[in-house]
């Protein structure tokens, strides 16, 4: 179905498609704010900032959302304490348990374990990881490129 519109100086043949026509008819509203939306069919929002606080807010509703990110963070606090501690050219480093606590190390936390030939476990956070030795020394290492 063709449609003219009427403009300043000239008059303009668009197409109509029927079903757009009955989808735009329909006024919708933001989801965060309530105002009318002008745009796309299936547009949700009137703009980037209602976006974002609408999903900010659905995400901090989430109770277990704030769980995962709390122990990500503690895993992701951890591991950059390892790196810090860890110098790129050594593959291994022997420390006191203090030097760790002091840093702020949460031994609650690892990604994973580890266990060799030996029977060791070796305690990761992704790919840096520890060894509890004997008289509150830990043994640090960096995972292996594969």
């Amino acid at each position: 179905m063709y449609k003219r519109l009427h403009t300043d100086k000239k008059v303009v043949y668009c197409f109509q498609n029927p079903l757009l026509m009955l989808l735009s008819a329909t006024s919708k509203t933001c989801l965060c704010c309530g105002k009318s939306i002008k745009g796309r069919a299936d547009k949700k929002f009137c703009d980037d900032a209602c976006r974002n606080t609408y999903n900010n807010e659905l995400k901090a509703k989430s109770h277990y959302s704030s769980y995962v990110r709390n122990i990500n963070n503690a895993l992701i606090k951890n591991r950059k304490i390892l790196e810090e501690l860890l110098p790129a050219e050594l593959g291994m480093l022997k420390i006191p348990q203090s030097k760790l606590e002091q840093k702020g190390f949460s031994f609650s936390y690892h990604t994973h374990t580890y266990t060799n030939k030996k029977g060791d476990t070796y305690f990761f956070c992704y790919d840096y990881g520890y060894l509890p030795l004997e008289n509150n020394w830990y043994l640090l290492v960096k995972r292996k490129e594969e």
